[in-house]
């Protein structure tokens, strides 16, 4: 405060001595106001000279892992409310059109400071709508977001050319509530707003076998970089929670994902087909996995070559009944490498760790590091699994399986699991270099074992004794730990 209080000073000092500065002033007004004759509407705009940096953000600095990733600003000059623009936060009224309208005008200042939308406290019902580049979405304490329950202010959009399909119906899928593509610049935070998909219309028609189309996410951004995602709670998504894909330099950190535990689908962060991602400090709770790490499915993301690469995840904490704290997988045919997972707990689990792969996914997973893993509960710790049989449609190859090499983990502890690790490769695919060192599975069964296929490596360090293939002393030379 008082570096911005100095700054101020000195820039209205700068005004007092400087002759030019009443034609500065008067120039900017000129500006906005041409600015807002240029449209028929007249929205009260706030222009902030020193730029509208977002309250309360936390600073992406060293301890981030997204310091490096997000180098996009944080500063915004023209700054509005959802409510200059006709928004109602009743909870009932369709604000659809409004949020459309704010995007669209909001657009013409990318190139001039950038914008900013507030959204006040209250509850603001509408349908997808586009963000823009060079623009914050901002919640205010207290505002809450509510997914329409109408299908009709969800559109129809085309499948992700990496998958050639929708992931649960042929054909198209429906668009995220929020979304964006080919942006830069991008930020969704506030004070702890909240967003909320009010998935479970969209649940009952996936569990009655009378959808449509795939449902969408709460918030998708395609072929987009510098995207900043923070400080807001994401309630009942329809499907994926958070889907960035194909973009760059993403950071997504202090979230808060909610949805019932046994709601289908309702994934986490699903970072797909994407480079440098940071992922930090969230809380998730779900029905599918916390985290999942994603590249195209099948033959269309063989295809597509494009992979998933350097991704950190890290101080993730949270439950999911049915599948994994973080699952590498299974959609991962255009590969996934350089991938760190470091201080996750995970509790009242299905697993814990996970690569899904099959045959016909092809692609590769290389060079994943986890370390300083704490578990309670979960039922497979440390799972390899194949055999979903899960195809977008008959031009899949069997004979494109996936190549699986220097898997990394260290610092596990795992208290009352169900099951000893389950590392099930693929037959004529290559699974090496597993390696593991301190890894406590307490509370097993004395006649728990490994259950191991198709895979080799080595470890130290372990309690139970794991599998012969993972005995291999001649593994021990290309592990970083060894």
């Amino acid at each position: 405060m008082e570096s911005e209080k100095e700054n101020w000073n000195a820039l209205m000092g700068m005004f007092r001595r400087s002759s030019w500065a009443p034609l500065l002033l008067l120039f900017t007004l000129i500006t906005v106001i041409s600015l807002q004759f240029t449209s028929n509407p007249l929205y009260s705009i706030r222009v902030v000279i020193s730029g509208a940096s977002i309250p309360d953000t936390q600073s992406l600095d060293q301890e981030s892992c997204g310091g490096g990733f997000f180098v996009g600003s944080t500063e915004r000059k023209f700054v509005m409310s959802i409510k200059d623009f006709g928004g109602v936060g009743d909870g009932k009224t369709s604000n659809t059109e409004t949020f459309r309208r704010a995007v669209q005008f909001m657009q013409r200042f990318g190139d001039k400071g950038g914008a900013q939308l507030n959204v006040p406290r209250g509850r603001w019902l509408t349908g997808s709508f586009n963000l823009t580049s060079n623009f914050t979405l901002f919640l205010e304490k207290g505002a809450i977001i509510l997914g329409s329950q109408d299908p009709d202010e969800w559109p129809i959009i085309e499948p992700l050319p990496s998958y050639g399909r929708g992931r649960e119906r042929l054909g198209g899928r429906y668009i995220s509530l929020i979304h964006g593509d080919f942006l830069t610049n991008v930020v969704i935070t506030g004070k702890n707003g909240t967003i909320d998909g009010q998935g479970k219309m969209w649940w009952d028609l996936w569990w009655n076998r009378t959808l449509k189309h795939t449902r969408g996410h709460l918030v998708e951004i395609m072929n987009s970089q510098n995207v900043l995602i923070s400080n807001l709670t994401f309630l009942n998504s329809p499907f994926w929670t958070v889907h960035p894909v194909y973009c760059s330099n993403v950071v997504i950190r202090d979230l808060t994902i909610l949805a019932p535990l046994n709601a289908p689908n309702t994934d986490g962060i699903d970072p797909d087909s994407c480079t440098n991602v940071c992922i930090e400090d969230c809380y998730i709770e779900s029905g599918d996995d916390l985290v999942a790490v994603k590249s195209g499915w099948d033959h269309y993301g063989i295809a597509m070559a494009r992979p998933s690469s350097n991704i950190i995840v890290r101080r993730v904490s949270g439950t999911t009944p049915t599948c994994s704290g973080v699952g590498i997988g299974s959609e991962m045919s255009g590969g996934i490498f350089n991938v760190t997972v470091d201080q996750l707990h995970v509790w009242d689990s299905a697993a814990g760790l996970r690569i899904k792969t099959d045959k016909g996914r092809g692609g590769y997973i290389a060079n994943i590091t986890i370390s300083n893993i704490k578990m309670e509960r979960v039922k497979v710790p440390i799972r390899f699994s194949r055999g979903s049989n899960d195809h977008p449609d008959d031009g899949w190859d069997p004979k494109a399986v996936p190549y699986v090499k220097g898997i990394s983990i260290s610092n596990v502890v795992s208290v009352n699991s169900t099951k000893a690790p389950v590392l099930q490769g693929i037959e004529d695919a290559q699974f090496e270099d597993i390696c593991m060192k301190n890894v406590s599975l307490l509370g097993l069964g004395p006649s728990a074992a490994w259950h191991c296929e198709y895979v080799s490596g080595f470890t130290s360090r372990m309690t139970p004794l794991p599998c012969p293939q993972l005995q291999n002393s001649g593994s021990s030379s290309r592990c970083s730990f060894s």
